[in-house]
């Protein structure tokens, strides 16, 4: 596990880098480390993608349920 007093170091040692082609590939490793914006709905089944398209179809069409009705409709079963 790596410490915090680690991690300044590590910070340290990249603020001083001069060597354009080392922060080339650092900067290379910190984007394939971090996930796309739309990765999590690439990792989505089929099904869930479909129920999310068909919420925000409901949602434009109007066809919707204010949270508060919904909430004082059902609160007996909670």
């Amino acid at each position: 596990m790596i410490t915090d007093a680690e991690k300044i170091e590590i910070i340290k040692w990249v603020a001083g880098l001069k060597d354009k082609e080392v922060l080339r590939q650092l900067k290379k490793m910190r984007e394939k480390s971090s996930p796309e914006p739309n990765d999590w709905w690439v990792a989505l089944s089929p099904e869930e993608k479909q129920s999310i398209e068909k919420g925000l179809d409901d949602f434009k069409k109007k066809k919707v349920v204010q949270h508060s009705i919904v909430r004082f409709n059902y609160e007996k079963y909670l």
